[in-house]
């Protein structure tokens, strides 16, 4: 079989997306019940990470380790690309003795260049334009918790048109959900990805008008890692794009909260929506483990 690569959700179709959102269902199930079968044994992962991480590093590290392979820590600071040896020859190298290959850095640029060079599959785990494995983990969670029908969906964005804003719309082509987005002027998501995975997509001038009648709203940080230095400034310019009670009042009854963590209380939510009624951000945040497994078997099987 061709080698398969995960630098965005499009590199898989809407099927593949389904069945690797049930397979994630299935290995939290067997994970209970302590009877996940060992298929990366000899297997072996490679982490490069130019962005820090909880969730990302912990959920690929521990999938591995539940699924019977290893798993490579590499900072940037620990490894040559901190003394100029470009992604290429990094994918090149590692790739010659490694079975995966998982990156989380700054540029979607560097995840293309990794995966032109490399003879394995290779994973964002996250960049500026696009944050897709968070997206398989969203997406169980409202699966586990609505049904996965998610043509009947409604999903509420609100606040910066970030990576997550963009998979988010990518994930909207595939499964065949309206996507309501609400951001500030300025902050709109990437046009390129708006433009061409779009067509489920409402653009929303209010926040309010976005969740109204929202089976999910979902947001992220204000500011992005590598966009802390605009943190005072986007304060002021977010300040009417918390989710909080209120807003959440807007959508149906039965609405679920998801944010990808970590989480500014008191900024892109308020203090208590995270533990309210509506969140489910812990099980989802759960569920990067399930995913990661999921995608790791798909992406060897493919293989």
């Amino acid at each position: 079989m061709a080698k398969r690569h995960f630098k965005t959700l499009i590199d898989i179709n809407t099927q593949e997306f389904k069945r690797i959102i049930k397979k994630a269902i299935d290995y939290k199930s067997q994970d209970r019940a302590n009877t996940v079968i060992k298929s990366c044994n000899n297997k072996t992962l490679a982490m490069i990470f130019k962005k820090n991480s909880t969730r990302t590093r912990v959920s690929f590290e521990t999938a591995m380790y539940k699924l019977g392979g290893h798993a490579i820590f590499l900072s940037e600071d620990s490894s040559q690309l901190k003394r100029g040896e470009n992604i290429s020859d990094t994918a090149k190298v590692l790739s010659g003795m490694v079975d995966l290959i998982m990156m989380r850095t700054n540029s979607h640029d560097e995840i293309k260049s990794l995966a032109e060079n490399s003879s394995v599959p290779i994973i964002n785990g996250l960049c500026n334009l696009f944050h897709p494995c968070q997206l398989l983990a969203d997406m169980q969670t409202i699966a586990e918790i609505k049904g996965d029908n998610f043509n009947d969906m409604t999903v509420a964005w609100i606040g910066d048109g970030n990576n997550m804003c963009n998979s988010y719309i990518n994930a909207s082509k595939l499964l065949n959900f309206k996507l309501k987005i609400s951001v500030p002027n300025g902050y709109e998501p990437d046009k390129y990805t708006l433009d061409k995975f779009g067509e489920n997509v409402e653009l929303c001038e209010i926040p309010g008008s976005a969740v109204d009648g929202a089976d999910v709203v979902t947001t992220d940080v204000w500011a992005s890692m590598g966009d802390e230095h605009e943190n005072d400034e986007r304060k002021k310019v977010f300040k009417s794009f918390q989710v909080n009670m209120n807003l959440m009042s807007k959508a149906k009854k039965e609405a679920i909260f998801l944010h990808c963590l970590p989480a500014h209380r008191g900024e892109e939510i308020d203090d208590a929506i995270m533990d309210s009624q509506y969140s489910v951000v812990w099980q989802q945040a759960h569920n990067r483990l399930y995913s990661s497994m999921a995608l790791i078997d798909f992406l060897l099987s493919s293989d």
